[in-house]
């Protein structure tokens, strides 16, 4: 029996060890000095490339912010959005801090701190439409083309809300839209902030429907299996509401327009 017993002791030590070894992101990032964040530049005003080859955007600031917080620095990670997700899971940035939805299928594969901003899908309507489609819910017939980017959850609000309109997917956002612009599609159905600043950008050439009919929360993702790290995320969230920071940063990008000298 008390052999029975040392080898379970022993057994306990060694798994006990063996969790105690792996090192977590938050040693990580600590023990490298940097915070390596993943996006996907063109998503106005969230993460962008400017004419001087710096990345900007409300994300962008989120997260020099965070790497000040930690006392390391903050690496951008520009990323292609269909392969942001295996670029996380194989260890190459720390967490997605990218505009990305919080949907079931995701979180499958990774795990989501609390919703740091909500949006939802909107409209960019052809002008010859204004007055006939007010609602995503005139789209649904096969004599329109609505356009969106591949990967993203406007393509799937069309395959849920439009299914019967006729589908073009493009690798990037700006080559979706220019396609409504240049009349080869009837509508853009994409987020509400990059459509709200594409649509203020290029007044009189496409009519926003500005009113969003769906619901996206959006979240910091990380890797499945590291409580602490999400612990951290979310506390960071909760100090940098309650202190000002957040809205100092949101209101940089989303009430003012000075950003937009520096993109264009």
């Amino acid at each position: 029996m008390k052999r029975v017993i040392q080898s379970a002791i022993a057994a306990v030590t060694l798994l006990s060890s063996a969790a105690f070894a792996q090192q977590t992101l938050l040693q990580e990032i600590t023990e490298s000095g940097e915070l390596r964040a993943c996006f996907d530049a063109g998503y106005m005003p969230f993460e962008m490339k400017a004419k001087n080859g710096q990345f900007i955007g409300f994300d962008i600031d989120l997260g020099k912010q965070m790497a000040r917080a930690m006392g390391v620095k903050y690496v951008p990670v520009n990323t292609a959005w269909d392969g942001i997700i295996p670029t996380l899971l194989t260890g190459k940035c720390h967490l997605i801090m990218g505009g990305m939805t919080i949907t079931p299928q995701r979180n499958m594969q990774v795990n989501f701190a609390d919703p740091y901003v909500v949006i939802g899908q909107s409209i960019l309507l052809s002008p010859k439409l204004e007055g006939k489609v007010t609602s995503y819910r005139d789209l649904n017939s096969d004599q329109y083309t609505v356009v969106t980017k591949l990967g993203t959850t406007g393509e799937g609000a069309i395959k849920r809300y439009i299914p019967k309109a006729k589908v073009n997917l493009f690798e990037t956002q700006s080559e979706a839209v220019l396609e409504v612009t240049n009349g080869k599609a009837d509508a853009f159905i994409y987020d509400l902030p990059f459509n709200a600043i594409y649509a203020a950008e290029n007044q009189g050439q496409l009519t926003h429907l500005d009113q969003p009919f769906t619901f996206e929360p959006l979240g910091w993702a990380v890797r499945q299996g590291d409580p602490d790290f999400l612990n951290f995320l979310n506390g960071y969230l909760r100090q940098i509401k309650g202190d000002g920071t957040y809205d100092r940063i949101y209101d940089k990008w989303f009430k003012d327009d000075a950003w937009l000298k520096q993109v264009q």
